[in-house]
């Protein structure tokens, strides 16, 4: 069971969650909190796997909120909701360690199926509107040498690093560079590794402000 706590200041969207999450297989809502704050003690307490969170909270809102549980908490995932698509918070939040964002208006095959993806480990962000958020809110630094970026790096996990910033998936990494998804798995977790990202999200970002990608490729 992957167990979920809910995290929004308005109990009628909790409600709605709730009912949705727990009609699955293999959910279930193990608690819920009404801002920041509370979101940070129940995770304690609880130990979910994902955190369900609302960014636009009082007290403390889900940013904060999020940075905490995820720096103390490794082994909960938080799955950032929004009611603005476009929102500079949602960056923030992934860089914060949340390992996706999704719209609140999505369908709820949708959430749920974002919640398993999560809870696997994996970016819950589609990439074309990833690489949107990223490329609109996020500074990129331009014009800096390929060689001098990111040193820990090879040319072809720095090569990886770009094709993943550009919403490209493994087996279309694999075939871009004539090698086995195998191969692709191994250089994305070696990029990974040397780097600190915890997924996609998170490499996505480090890309753009490494000036690997710009806004609007």
């Amino acid at each position: 069971m992957i167990r979920v706590l809910l995290v929004d200041d308005q109990a009628l969207v909790r409600t709605g969650f709730r009912l949705m999450l727990n009609a699955q297989p293999d959910m279930e809502v193990v608690g819920e909190a009404g801002d920041g704050e509370q979101a940070v003690a129940r995770s304690r307490e609880l130990r979910p796997d994902v955190v369900l969170m609302d960014l636009h909270m009082p007290v403390m809102d889900g940013v904060a909120a999020t940075e905490l549980i995820t720096a103390e908490l490794p082994g909960t995932r938080v799955l950032a909701l929004s009611t603005f698509d476009l929102d500079e918070n949602v960056v923030a939040a992934l860089r914060a360690g949340a390992g996706g964002f999704l719209p609140k208006d999505i369908s709820p095959e949708e959430l749920v199926e974002g919640v398993r993806i999560v809870h696997r480990g994996e970016s819950a962000v589609a990439p074309r509107l990833l690489t949107k958020l990223i490329g609109t809110f996020v500074r990129a630094v331009r014009n800096r040498p390929a060689p001098s970026v990111l040193p820990e790096l090879t040319d072809r996990e720095r090569e990886v690093l770009v094709l993943i910033a550009k919403g490209r998936s493994n087996p279309e990494i694999a075939e871009r560079l004539d090698v086995s998804p195998s191969t692709v798995k191994n250089h994305v977790t070696s990029v990974f590794g040397k780097t600190g990202v915890r997924d996609r999200a998170q490499a996505v970002i480090l890309a753009y402000e490494a000036g690997l990608v710009s806004p609007g490729e």
